[in-house]
């Protein structure tokens, strides 16, 4: 199984990284940097491969936002919900949110679409999206290899004989980690959300229209 798992990632590792950090990320490349300390991956390669993948990501979504922002607007209620705050978080922090869009929970694929609906500049954002995409992946590359290193200091050097239990033990503190931004994110919508449903009951007790 270990040399089906390495033959596979040899061939098709950098390409499935590639896609899953244009897409999204931070879990994949986690387990990437872990599969680089088992030696099925090059670290190097791996920070290199997430680097493009999220580089390219947010030169996408920006360019999406410039071209078609007001189509986005149209046809999507999450941007619209998220607008307002994103537009907020540009206007107080600017350059800050154009670095840190892809380390922000919830905003990471919305902020670079609003950036590029507004005035932002696009060669500005082009040098803040090379270091964030830099600084991101040596970020979560190293902390997949720190957890195979910690790991190697229990189980001792035959790390791969309990690799199986480790890719376990590293998927639940990652959903962990991701069930903890999702309950936060949902307390914080919970006032809207009643907000909401006071607004729906009062329209129901209306008398109507004679």
């Amino acid at each position: 199984m270990q040399e089906l798992l390495q033959n596979y990632l040899a061939t098709h590792g950098y390409w499935v990284l590639f896609v899953w950090t244009f897409l999204e990320g931070e879990a994949g490349l986690i387990f990437a940097g872990f599969l680089a300390f088992q030696g099925y991956f090059s670290v190097p390669a791996v920070m290199a491969t997430a680097c493009a993948g999220a580089f390219c990501g947010d030169q996408f979504y920006f360019y999406l936002g410039r071209l078609k922002g007001k189509y986005l607007l149209t046809h999507s209620h999450s941007l619209v919900r998220k607008l307002r705050k994103g537009m907020k978080m540009i206007e107080r922090y600017g350059n800050l949110v154009a670095f840190s869009s892809r380390f922000t929970y919830g905003f990471r694929i919305v902020l670079p679409i609003i950036l590029g609906m507004t005035p932002f500049p696009a060669l500005r954002f082009l040098w803040l999206n090379i270091l964030s995409a830099l600084s991101w992946s040596i970020l979560f590359t190293a902390a997949g290899y720190l957890f195979g290193k910690s790991a190697a200091i229990f189980v001792g050097a035959d790390v791969k004989r309990y690799e199986h239990y480790l890719l376990g033990i590293l998927a639940g503190i990652v959903f962990l980690i991701w069930l903890v931004h999702f309950y936060r994110s949902w307390q914080k919508q919970l006032p809207a959300r009643r907000r909401l449903k006071r607004m729906k009951a009062r329209k129901t007790l209306l008398p109507l229209p004679r």
